[in-house]
């Protein structure tokens, strides 16, 4: 368990959180979240699908089920645990969201994931300056988009926060704000690009019910 890992003072289950559309999920999604696993010595990841991501447009979003049962296949096999739990929440924004995420679970602690690609946008996130002072913040390295995320807005507060990608393991001990930027393998793979080589990627989904990893409740 986590106490053994990181020390009596910190006996909390650690748990990355990486949030997203998954529309669809795919290889990359997976890729990212085992090497932050082993990276940050974390007991398990959670996929947190999101219902609507305010910042991305509701045209082309397959069906919350479908992106579940897509999200549910990538991560098989895996300690990740795929989630609705924003639905039940009654949240939109990512802030809302972590603030009862935390509340409900005081025996996790917990470490937000994002890609460079989400870094460069991150001030354009609800209170994301709140976000930062919640939880410690790993961000993944993705191709083509590192030199962007170093000169992002958002990086212009943030920097003064960064500790070494070599004391990575070490985040349960830091005090938020903190940031930690880990380069894994590069994987080009995109939702974008999937979405693009065949736009009805859902149309032949199953259309029953799959049930949330984290509550067991069916969506």
């Amino acid at each position: 368990m986590a106490g053994s890992r990181h020390g009596p003072d910190t006996a909390l289950i650690p748990t990355g959180l990486l949030g997203g559309s998954f529309n669809p999920a795919h290889g990359a999604h997976r890729s990212i979240s085992l090497f932050a696993l082993r990276r940050l010595a974390l007991d398990e990841i959670w996929w947190l699908v999101s219902p609507g991501n305010p910042l991305k447009p509701a045209a082309g979003m397959a069906p919350l089920r479908t992106r579940m049962r897509s999200a549910r296949a990538a991560a098989r096999r895996a300690p990740i645990r795929v989630t609705a739990i924003e639905r039940e929440l009654g949240t939109r924004y990512t802030i809302d969201t972590l603030r009862k995420l935390v509340r409900r679970y005081p025996d996790r602690r917990f470490i937000w994931l994002m890609g460079a690609d989400n870094l460069q946008q991150f001030h354009r996130w609800k209170q994301w300056r709140d976000i930062a002072r919640l939880l410690p913040i790993a961000v993944i390295a993705r191709p083509g988009y590192d030199d962007a995320a170093q000169s992002a807005v958002a990086m212009g507060w943030l920097r003064r926060f960064v500790h070494r990608a070599g004391q990575a393991e070490h985040w349960t001990k830091w005090r938020p704000p903190a940031l930690v930027i880990i380069a894994s393998r590069p994987d080009p793979t995109s939702a974008t690009a999937i979405r693009a080589r065949n736009p009805c990627w859902h149309q032949h989904s199953s259309t029953a019910a799959v049930r949330d990893g984290l509550t067991r409740r069916l969506v």
